[in-house]
């Protein structure tokens, strides 16, 4: 792995990228002392794209959704309707 100093490093960032894209690693040094790795990423950690719709058909909605419990959650809050039926 081919080690470059800071200075060489920030003059030839652009360079050092396109070689990094295609693959290659370089040690980033500081007097002659390594302080930090310029490594390719890993396909695999790029997070896959959701999908929208993927559970269609596993999900039943009831047909009373909007009002589901809704004496229950009035008297928890009201205590009593406020509606009258």
């Amino acid at each position: 792995m081919e080690t470059v100093n800071i200075h060489e490093a920030k003059t030839h960032l652009s360079r050092l990228m396109e070689r990094v894209a295609k693959g290659e690693s370089f040690i980033i040094a500081k007097a002659g002392k390594p302080i930090g790795k310029l490594v390719p990423l890993d396909e695999a950690e790029t997070p896959k794209k959701r999908r929208i719709g993927f559970m269609k058909g596993e999900i039943v909605v009831p047909e009373d959704f909007d009002t589901m419990m809704a004496d229950e959650i009035e008297e928890m809050f009201y205590g009593g309707s406020l509606f009258p039926k």
